[in-house]
């Protein structure tokens, strides 16, 4: 999390870069358009998620919960900015989508990772306690 311009993208494609070479199993992206098409690796699965009307949490939960469901070997998800693909959310709906992640993630097997833009300052503790710096 953090503002427009502080590098969030180039550390997830990196992120999936590692994942890719470290995992044994299916890494997903999911972009809103086709920005990183040549920036992910080919192994990864780069999901526009405009080709597919994600303009909400709810329906993002949706979307991965079908995606989990129809492929049992997904190890990680990352979503490049959350809030580009759907409209920004209040700390509290955000907070309470990043714990839906975290639980679905652990009775899954998969991690999670997204980037959001937007100032950490101006969400709580239900949102910061997901900030983790590399």
């Amino acid at each position: 999390m953090g503002l427009k311009g502080t590098g969030k993208t180039k550390q997830l494609v990196e992120l999936v870069r590692k994942a890719v070479d470290e995992e044994h199993g299916d890494v997903i992206c999911i972009e809103k358009d086709k920005v990183l098409t040549y920036d992910i690796p080919y192994q990864a699965r780069l999901v526009h998620a405009s080709q597919y009307g994600i303009s909400s949490m709810e329906l993002m939960r949706g979307f991965i919960s079908g995606l989990a469901a129809g492929n049992f070997d997904i190890t990680h998800v990352f979503i490049d900015n959350l809030f580009k693909i759907i409209r920004p959310a209040s700390g509290e709906d955000l907070g309470r989508f990043l714990e839906w992640m975290e639980r679905f993630g652990q009775s899954e097997g998969i991690t999670f990772t997204v980037s959001v833009s937007a100032d950490p300052s101006d969400y709580g503790p239900e949102v910061t306690k997901y900030i983790h710096e590399e």
